[in-house]
């Protein structure tokens, strides 16, 4: 009906400005209904520590609550034993005073447990609530997060962002990136190939995407370019949706040489004339290796005009890596073993 009416001035601005107050207000009653749920749920949780404490309650108490709280409500879900059980923790994690005002307060339900469940430290999980609502952290990219130790490594990589793109712009930038990226998802050992590295994330695209932070949307693996005859294939391309700008990801299984940010460069001046609009922030390059030594980065990032970063990554896990023994212990045990051409001494 609407297609066929006649065009009206300024009608689709207004449309979408509608649309756009409409989006608000739903956001705003859902944060609003959100945060009154986790009172809610901070409240009961209270009231039984509170009791058990003055009357001396056992834990048989919470499953009696549990069941007379959906027979009275049976219209509402979350009062389950296992849910009680959270809500008592909740309440013994953070006072009343700050918890709504806090990062936790802003989280759904499901963060929240996932916070208690993973982590025993009350500053890591303030850090990780913080982190998940700042950045709008779905509860699969939280557990991630927490799993990948994203509290030791969530740094950005060296880059020269900030010598090539406008101040605001290079920050923006900056902060799409990190180092190092853990990539244990992908069951991949060190030996792995660089094609086959690339056609794991690719294959893995959903956990790649969650790895690389919020924000990305997949463009194409190998993605070509002719240049008068001559073709390129770009490793890995992506869009970030919130900056506007194309991120083109070149990968390295061995150690960073200076060389690499050449061709990362030539790649990201192809994106940028070819794919590139106006309305589009510029296009910046990641170059992920195996291993770096941050000095010569620097020295290198400073040779370039083109915005380019580097950043390493790693295909365990960091508790797995702590476990494992370094590459001198490795060499101490092997050479503190007995000499295989020496003599051995008969048992009689």
């Amino acid at each position: 009906m609407s297609d066929s009416s006649p065009a009206v001035s300024g009608y689709a601005a207004a449309l979408a400005e509608l649309k756009q107050q409409v989006r608000a207000a739903r956001f705003a009653a859902q944060r609003r209904v959100n945060t009154e749920l986790i009172r809610l749920y901070w409240g009961i949780g209270a009231t039984i520590l509170q009791r058990q404490g003055d009357e001396g309650w056992g834990t048989n108490i919470i499953g009696r609550f549990a069941t007379d709280l959906r027979a009275e409500f049976p219209e509402m879900k979350g009062f389950s034993r296992a849910n009680l059980f959270y809500m008592r923790r909740f309440a013994g994690e953070w006072p009343a005073e700050v918890v709504v005002q806090q990062a936790v307060g802003q989280l759904p339900w499901g963060h929240i447990t996932v916070l208690l469940d993973r982590l025993d430290d009350h500053e890591l999980r303030d850090w990780y609530a913080g982190q998940a609502a700042a950045s709008g952290w779905s509860r699969n990219v939280l557990e991630h997060q927490i799993r990948s130790a994203a509290h030791t490594r969530l740094q950005a990589a060296p880059t020269n962002f900030a010598e090539v793109l406008p101040a605001g712009e290079s920050d923006l930038a900056q902060q799409i990136t990190k180092d190092p990226y853990v990539l244990d998802f992908l069951a991949l050992d060190g030996d792995a190939k660089e094609r086959h590295l690339e056609q794991a994330l690719v294959d893995r695209i959903i956990d790649t995407l969650r790895e690389l932070g919020e924000g990305f949307a997949f463009v194409g693996r190998q993605v070509h370019f002719d240049v008068d005859g001559d073709d390129f294939f770009v490793d890995l391309l992506f869009f970030h949706v919130e900056q506007l700008r194309y991120v083109v990801i070149e990968l390295k299984t061995g150690k960073f040489k200076p060389e690499y940010l050449g061709q990362l460069g030539f790649y990201v001046a192809l994106v940028d004339d070819k794919l590139r609009r106006t309305q589009h922030a510029e296009t910046v390059g990641l170059l992920l290796v195996a291993d770096k030594n941050d000095a010569v980065v620097r020295y290198s990032l400073g040779a370039h005009q083109t915005p380019l970063g580097v950043a390493s990554y790693d295909l365990l896990p960091p508790a797995v890596q702590a476990a494992l023994p370094s590459e001198a212990d490795l060499t101490a045990a092997l050479t503190s073993g007995a000499d295989p051409s020496s003599p051995v001494a008969d048992d009689d």
